[in-house]
């Protein structure tokens, strides 16, 4: 995910999606760089509209957030303890093997 985050951020930078760009960013968040993965990535994307590809993606953090509001909104019940259950004590020959 490293990789499509990386060329996502250096469009939305308005600059060329491209092996040494993609190496600079990587290499500044800390991930270490298979080059394969770089030129797969830079060939895969050639002749794609990223801003058309995004749009066409569906959304699914506004739902999420939406979600989360409710769930905090909601009044929360009380929780009551629960009691521990007490091991029942064994009697008779049981007791000797516990």
């Amino acid at each position: 995910m490293e990789y499509i985050y990386s060329a996502m951020l250096i469009h939305k930078a308005g600059k060329s999606i491209s092996d040494a760009n993609l190496t600079k960013v990587l290499e500044a968040a800390g991930v270490q760089v298979d080059e394969g993965r770089i030129k797969a990535l830079v060939a895969a994307l050639k002749g794609i509209n990223i801003d058309e590809a995004m749009k066409a993606v569906p959304v699914a953090a506004p739902a999420a957030a939406s979600a989360a509001e409710a769930a905090e909104k909601k009044p929360k019940k009380e929780e009551k303890p629960k009691e521990e259950e007490k091991p029942e004590e064994v009697t008779g020959l049981g007791a000797l093997f516990g």
